[in-house]
């Protein structure tokens, strides 16, 4: 793996939620062409997990972003491969507690340091204080960056 090509999709992400694409969107699309997924369905299938989840604060949206590229990277389709499925597992594992050594956690509300509560469902207004105050941006790039160390170096995280 080329170092340029790492650096490109987490600028990429990073572009994409600076853009107004959602969290989990924005790492998602980084990676999509890589599993011939287009960007408008990448978009769509990432959509609902904004916002840690519909904007319920719960899981990060850039972590789900992940956790579907890891899907798409280690996907359990035959039930009776308990193998393949303990695998994506274990890569999930190791990579949330990467993300979580970098921000502290994977829980939206606590990266955001607000209650554990859902919020109403409308987004919020995108300007340069959403993104000064907010650690939404640095959780993308470290999203895109683990994607990237698994996806883009082959089992980096299945050792």
């Amino acid at each position: 793996m080329e170092n340029s090509e790492l650096e490109i999709r987490i600028n990429r992400a990073v572009d994409f939620f600076r853009s107004g694409y959602n969290c989990s969107q924005s790492v998602f699309k980084a990676y999509s062409d890589l599993y011939d997924i287009d960007q408008e369905t990448a978009a769509k299938l990432s959509t609902s997990f904004g916002g840690g989840m519909g904007r319920l604060r719960e899981v990060c949206g850039a972590v789900t972003g992940l956790f579907l590229l890891l899907g798409l990277e280690y996907p359990f389709t035959n039930t009776a491969d308990k193998t393949t499925k303990d695998l994506n597992y274990k890569v999930v594992q190791k990579v949330v507690a990467n993300f979580k050594s970098v921000m502290g956690s994977y829980i939206c509300a606590d990266l955001l340091k607000i209650k554990h509560t859902p919020q109403i469902p409308y987004s919020d207004e995108r300007n340069e204080e959403y993104y000064k105050n907010r650690p939404c941006s640095k959780c993308v790039s470290v999203a895109a960056y683990l994607a990237g160390k698994e996806i883009l170096t082959k089992n980096y995280f299945t050792q």
